[in-house]
């Protein structure tokens, strides 16, 4: 009999959930960058081989300081997440960082599953700086304990193993085959939209709060086969916005072009990208 189970990541922010959820299903599913909060809302991707089929919900990372709705909405979300009908958490923790009020958040809202938990310890393949014996003592709380690089891909297979050890027995609960990108449940407008986020990130990294947001206002194939995407970047203020802008607009050229590749990448299709910035103080209140 075949296993079926959902299973939710959890952490404090930058743990490396997404990139643990990226490489377990071998292609992109939740934005990965330096900053907290760039994981939105909860994502579900769905693994599946002979033994069965994993929904994994991806939640956003705890954050310690509540300073804007979106934050308190992200935090909300996470808590409710993990009193849903779930098989298993995983809860990841990087030992590189040292415990802090968000990892000991994490970590209380972990104790409050009352099913089966893993602890995954990330990171294994970086030696210094490590504060593993701050974790060492969560072992006896967790049903299981592996330990991972999850951007170098190291024991993900065994990974896999012990959470199909932990999942029921059942039919699969999502038909994959309806599901618009392979594995993820989540609409074309928001895949794109967290890529081209994600770039913004990874590109302004400390310059800009995290008060950024994406918007897809119109895709349209075509009929040379390239993909046309209108798209803006939301900010709460005109400082912010020149500051992606950038000195004659080339830092939103570099977002823009490593958006674009990305773009092409994931949806094999010629992408021509027109990206724009707005300010709009109160986006976070609707977002």
């Amino acid at each position: 009999m075949k296993k079926t189970g959902v299973v939710a990541i959890i952490g404090r922010p930058n743990a490396g959930k997404s990139t643990l959820l990226n490489n377990l299903l071998g292609h992109k599913v939740s934005i990965t960058s330096p900053k907290p909060q760039t994981t939105r809302f909860s994502i579900q991707a769905v693994y599946e081989d002979d033994r069965g089929q994993i929904i994994f919900v991806d939640t956003p990372g705890m954050m310690g300081k509540v300073r804007n709705p979106l934050a308190r909405r992200i935090n909300l979300e996470a808590g409710i997440q993990i009193n849903k009908e779930l098989d298993l958490v995983i809860y990841l923790v990087d030992h590189t960082r040292e415990r802090d009020v968000e990892e000991n958040q994490a970590f209380g809202l972990a104790r409050k599953f009352k099913g089966s938990k893993i602890l995954v310890i990330n990171k294994i393949d970086v030696i210094r700086p490590s504060h593993i014996v701050q974790y060492k003592f969560m072992e006896e709380e967790f049903d299981a304990v592996v330990e991972i690089s999850a951007l170098g891909r190291k024991h993900l297979g065994h990974l896999l193993e012990v959470i199909f050890d932990f999942i029921p027995e059942g039919k699969p609960m999502v038909e994959t085959a309806d599901l618009p990108q392979p594995g993820l449940n989540i609409d074309s407008k928001t895949f794109l939209s967290e890529i081209i986020r994600e770039k913004a990130f990874l590109f302004l990294r400390r310059e800009v709060p995290y008060s950024l947001a994406t918007v897809i206002d119109d895709t349209i194939e075509r009929d040379n086969g390239v993909l046309y995407i209108k798209a803006r970047i939301l900010t709460s203020a005109d400082r912010y916005k020149s500051m992606i802008i950038g000195k004659n607009g080339a830092m939103i050229k570099e977002i823009s072009m490593a958006a674009r590749k990305e773009l092409e990448t994931a949806t094999n299709k010629k992408i021509y990208l027109e990206l724009t910035v707005e300010t709009d103080p109160h986006w976070m209140d609707v977002m």
